[in-house]
């Protein structure tokens, strides 16, 4: 159906006082209703076309139940205590504090955030080994913002 022909509907609804009309074809359904305001509203909806008769039958696959997958566990996370810009390393050309692997302490210094030109050393505060770095090297970080996952040992 083309825009003439729905023109052509809409003219007839109007003189007929039609509330709503539906037309369906090759899988198209068109249906015009008038709406509270007596102007036309047009709902459309395409299917795919049923498959032809001479067309071969594809083979249906059934799965096994599966089980469902494990929940992932999310190990914790040493998040910023403050606003401020993450900062890895103690200086640009300086190796990072704390890289995917390394062993932790409570008392481990695991990066730096600036905040109101003041450099704040960040502790880990718990034992173990860094999983994930989770924030980059000098971006903004908010408070309470994950910065690294940590496997608690």
């Amino acid at each position: 159906m083309d825009i003439k022909e729905i023109k052509a509907v809409i003219d007839l609804m109007r003189k007929n006082s039609l509330a709503e009309f539906e037309y369906e074809k090759d899988g198209t359904k068109i249906r015009i209703r008038r709406g509270p305001n007596g102007e036309p509203q047009i709902f459309t909806t395409s299917q795919p076309p049923a498959p032809a008769l001479h067309s071969i039958p594809q083979p249906q696959f059934s799965q096994a139940p599966s089980t469902p997958p494990p929940t992932p566990v999310l190990l914790p996370s040493i998040n910023s205590p403050m606003v401020g810009t993450f900062y890895a390393a103690p200086a640009p050309d300086s190796p990072a504090y704390v890289d995917v692997g390394t062993v932790v302490n409570a008392e481990t210094v695991v990066c730096i955030i600036e905040a109101m030109k003041v450099m704040n050393e960040i502790k880990a505060e718990l034992s173990g080994t860094i999983t994930e770095i989770l924030a980059e090297s000098g971006k903004p970080v908010e408070f309470g913002k994950p910065l690294f996952r940590i496997r608690p040992s």
